[in-house]
């Protein structure tokens, strides 16, 4: 039946393909661009889902009954409605251990808007309520299950701190009262955080709870104070930041990225900031068609504004940072919990042809938001079942590897081509094609022999994919299935329309990947 079903797929492909002209490959040769982290495809767990608290309601649940507005976790000025109460994800859980250690090695970021008001109680008797000026509690235990799924799945921890009145003295200067407590904690439990950001988004002040009149000056004297306390208490710790989420003001309650990194002086050690292609619609409040979204998700203007934020960010860096990496700490295709396709076969291609442009334009680390939360997270919240996301993410840990090669710029429209080192084989080379086109097929010609590996759905918007042609799905006791390739030969490689394949070539040789 499978061997039926793709014979009838590639005839379609090789009818619709007629007269098209093969886009040329020589892997042997393709020279090196640069290199990214062994840790470069990695993820968040926002500090709400390990407290417990709100946070964004999935479009399943939209209608349901609405959470209390008093609820202490939510920012102020948003809509209840688009939240949902949630108890602390459960991190000891087999099939979620599982399925982030098969991403590793990766980091793992634990922070968020509501990290930034979450105080951290390392008290025997736990408080049953935050303490004027923090809106959530973070028990030791709570965090010792964070170190103990870190350790599990081959992650290195990231997280920031919080900022708002209940850390701050008389005349607003922030103090490290929590931020030492927390990492000597850590310390204690047999963790350490790896990286670090004073605060998530500051360029959100009033939404990411600072105090009032909080402003780029504010920032840099905190910063500062930071800088200073973690050289005392963490040296190893690398200082990330801003960590902020605009390429440009676009309203009056945000701040100037450029300002907060003037501010902060020589301060990061890496320069981070956050990207999202977009805002979902419990904020936005937009709706969409089915033939405006597919429109909009697969269109190389909204693909290309992950070029655009690293392009704003790359100059400030060579200009206040020189030499230091960048990283994107938080990213996925809308902010404030997803588009509602982002559970869907439909985002896997954003996802791929995102970390494809990072890596290529410089940028060493993404985080993806989140592992296991709302519509954007990798698996389903209610039982850890990968989404197509998931399988897409597997497949670039198992094949991608550091090095990162000049595929070239094929002159054929939604065709992305991007290469890397084969991850594992050394002179061998992975290539990743992603045809964007719903109704034309594309064609690639290599001179050698590779193996392949398609993605494909029966709609775009369905939550489960083949790869060349068998559905991937968990087998018993939550194993992961065989991601086993293709062999295919040198010559004419099809793609499909609205398809992802992965190639990898083996004995190539190519200089910069021995």
């Amino acid at each position: 039946m499978r061997a039926v079903l793709i014979g009838s797929l590639l005839a379609l492909v090789s009818t619709s393909s007629q007269g098209a002209s093969p886009v040329a490959l020589s892997p042997a040769t393709m020279a090196r661009l640069g290199a990214v982290d062994a840790r470069f495809q990695s993820y968040n767990i926002e500090m709400v889902e390990v407290t417990g608290g709100f946070f964004w309601r999935p479009y399943r649940d939209q209608g349901k009954a609405v959470a209390p507005s008093n609820a202490g976790d939510i920012p102020p000025g948003m809509d209840s409605a688009m939240y949902a109460y949630r108890a602390p994800i459960d991190l000891a859980q087999a099939r979620l251990r599982r399925l982030a250690a098969a991403l590793g090695p990766a980091y793992l970021r634990v922070s968020g808007t509501w990290a930034n008001s979450t105080y951290f109680d390392d008290a025997d008797a736990p408080v049953s309520r935050p303490p004027p000026g923090f809106k959530g509690v973070l028990t030791r235990r709570q965090w010792q299950g964070v170190i103990g799924f870190a350790r599990a799945v081959d992650a290195k921890l990231v997280t920031s701190f919080a900022i708002g009145d209940g850390v701050r003295d008389a005349r607003g200067v922030w103090t490290p009262t929590q931020a030492e407590r927390l990492i000597d904690a850590t310390r204690a439990l047999g963790g350490e955080i790896a990286a670090a950001e004073f605060m998530n988004e500051p360029d959100l002040p009033a939404l990411g709870g600072a105090p009032r009149f909080y402003d780029a000056a504010s920032f840099g004297r905190d910063v500062a104070v930071f800088r200073s306390f973690l050289e005392r208490a963490s040296a190893k710790t690398i200082l990330l930041g801003p960590g902020s989420i605009g390429a440009e003001t676009v309203s009056n309650d945000m701040l100037d990225s450029k300002d907060l990194l003037k501010a902060a002086g020589d301060a990061f050690d890496v320069v981070s900031y956050h990207h999202y292609g977009g805002i979902s619609p419990r904020c936005s409040h937009a709706t969409l068609s089915a033939a405006a979204r597919d429109r909009q998700a697969l269109s190389e203007d909204r693909l290309s504004g992950a070029d655009r934020a690293q392009s704003f960010y790359a100059p400030l860096r060579d200009a206040l940072a020189p030499g230091k990496p960048l990283w994107i700490t938080e990213t996925a295709d809308a902010a404030c919990g997803g588009n509602p396709w982002d559970s869907t076969f439909l985002d896997s291609f954003r996802y791929l042809d995102l970390l494809g442009r990072m890596a290529r334009r410089g940028v060493e680390v993404v985080m993806h938001n989140t592992l296991a939360a709302s519509d954007y997270g990798l698996l389903d919240e209610r039982d850890f079942t990968p989404r197509p996301d998931y399988w897409a993410a597997l497949l670039w840990r198992r094949l991608m590897g550091t090095t990162v090669l000049e595929a070239g710029a094929p002159l054929v429209r939604g065709l992305h081509l991007y290469a890397h080192c084969l991850r594992g084989r050394p002179g061998g080379v992975a290539l990743l094609a992603i045809n964007l086109d719903r109704t034309t097929a594309q064609s690639l010609e290599l001179p050698m022999p590779a193996v392949r590996y398609m993605l494909t759905a029966d709609h775009l918007t369905d939550a489960r994919i083949r790869l060349n042609g068998r559905a991937l799905a968990l087998g018993a006791d939550d194993g992961l299935p065989p991601l086993d390739g293709e062999a295919v030969a040198a010559g004419g490689i099809e793609l499909p329309p609205a398809t992802i394949v992965f190639l990898a070539t083996t004995d190539v040789e190519n200089p910069a990947c021995r």
